[in-house]
């Protein structure tokens, strides 16, 4: 499949889980890609690697600007991925202050900085998309992921707004609603608990598919959403969760 020949893509935590196997999938397809990353080092060709932190706004800016020189697009953006996030648990009153200005700064303001710093280039293009990475605890209430909880209901809203936004400017934008992936972060949640096999046990029992979701099936729907393929799909948040936002299976054996 080669629906992404000639457009050139942005992701944002690329170099591992979900943004890395977008960063590749979009690449298999047809696309130039360009990760930004904390740590872009394991980022190999055909993907081009840039350092950028999403809580400082000057990296952000140098690494976008870097990023789309170096994918020859003269100034052009056909796709970003805003992927980059970091996780938390707890309840509300679990998460001291420090770690919700973090969290927020990560997950919120940083989707709105690399946005911010990608639009002039995305306006360029006759294929503009943007796929905001969102989460399951964004439309159900998760136990312990209260400040994680809150980000990604930030997220959805601010996928929803800038869709509206930006709809006439030619730019889609869209988020992913992915249940439990079977990421390095949920492999060290796993590894810190106390019976690391009852806690992934726990995890695939709340998914209806029975097993955490791959961040193959992730990108699968990041791509869907950022292909021109999809062009008339704006404003929506697709949910890679193994059933779990909408199905409600009766226990086995009755």
């Amino acid at each position: 499949m080669s629906d992404f020949e000639g457009l050139r893509a942005l992701v944002t935590g690329g170099a591992s889980g979900i943004g890395r196997a977008t960063a590749e999938l979009l690449a298999a397809r047809g696309a130039r890609v360009a990760v930004l990353d904390l740590d872009p080092s394991s980022v190999e060709e055909p993907l081009l690697g840039y350092r950028a932190d999403v809580t400082d706004d000057t990296s952000v800016r140098e690494a976008v600007a870097a990023a789309v020189a170096g994918l020859g697009g003269h100034d052009v953006l056909d796709v970003l991925v805003n992927n980059a996030g970091i996780g938390a648990q707890g309840t509300v009153e679990d998460n001291d202050d420090e770690q919700w200005h973090r969290v927020l700064d990560v997950n919120v303001v940083g989707m709105a900085r690399v946005t911010r710093a990608a639009l002039p280039h995305l306006r360029q293009s006759a294929h503009a998309a943007i796929v905001n990475t969102c989460s399951i605890a964004a439309t159900a209430g998760l136990p312990q992921r209260a400040l994680y909880s809150a980000s990604k209901g930030a997220v959805l809203s601010l996928t929803l707004a800038m869709a509206a936004d930006h709809v006439r400017e030619g730019i889609r934008v869209n988020c992913v609603n992915p249940g439990t992936v079977d990421t390095p972060w949920v492999g060290r949640l796993l590894d810190a608990a106390a019976d690391p096999a009852a806690e992934r046990a726990a995890l695939e029992a709340r998914q209806p598919t029975g097993r955490l979701v791959s961040s193959a099936e992730v990108a699968g729907a990041i791509a869907y959403l950022a292909s021109p393929l999809s062009g008339a799909t704006t404003g929506m948040a697709l949910a890679v969760d193994g059933g779990m936002q909408g199905l409600r299976l009766r226990p086995v054996g009755q």
